[in-house]
């Protein structure tokens, strides 16, 4: 498997696990999911929408990109651009869901479009503090697929406090089996 179809992959996965997510948290009351539970991001509310703004900006970033599949993020270019890591844009689920929805669409439509040529090339971009960075653009991809799993784990342990269950979020399940070589 070649490193975009594993980011491929990883797309899928995020996905998913985010509409478990957001039906789990739509089975908390308003006053559940805002509540400061002692999150970096303080609440279930807050962290969901920590991955969308982050989400976001690094989108924003991809897209101003010369990488293959850059014209996939234009309607995310076209966003406002967040202001603080920790922005609250969407303070209802029934609004934020569909947004998430539509993001994570994009994000397995962008990552099928990559290209593997791609993947090593140097990504020159500006943190939210606009300090500059170059680094390889493959090992940026990494990091945004395992900043997202790392707050959906922060997430699911908010939830299970709330009484809620997510189910199983390991990764393994999306991988496909494979028939064993015979010896």
């Amino acid at each position: 498997m070649s490193r975009q179809q594993q980011f491929v992959l990883m797309g899928r996965y995020n996905r998913d696990m985010n509409q478990r997510l957001f039906a789990a948290a739509s089975k908390l009351e308003d006053d559940q999911l805002c509540s400061n539970m002692g999150a970096f991001f303080q609440s279930i509310l807050g962290t969901l929408n920590h991955l969308y703004v982050a989400d976001v900006m690094w989108l924003q970033r991809f897209a101003a990109g010369s990488f293959a599949g850059a014209s996939c993020l234009d309607s995310v270019a076209l966003l406002a651009k967040p202001t603080a890591l920790n922005q609250i844009i969407y303070s209802e689920l029934e609004v934020f869901l569909p947004a998430r929805k539509s993001l994570d669409v994009t994000i397995c439509h962008w990552s099928e479009a990559l290209q593997e040529e791609d993947l090593d090339r140097p990504f020159s971009y500006k943190n939210s503090k606009e300090a500059d960075f170059c680094k390889p653009f493959g090992l940026v991809l990494q990091h945004f697929f395992n900043h997202q799993t790392h707050h959906r784990g922060q997430l699911t342990t908010l939830l299970s406090q709330q009484g809620v269950e997510v189910g199983v979020t390991d990764f393994l399940l999306w991988i496909d089996e494979v028939t064993p070589e015979l010896a």
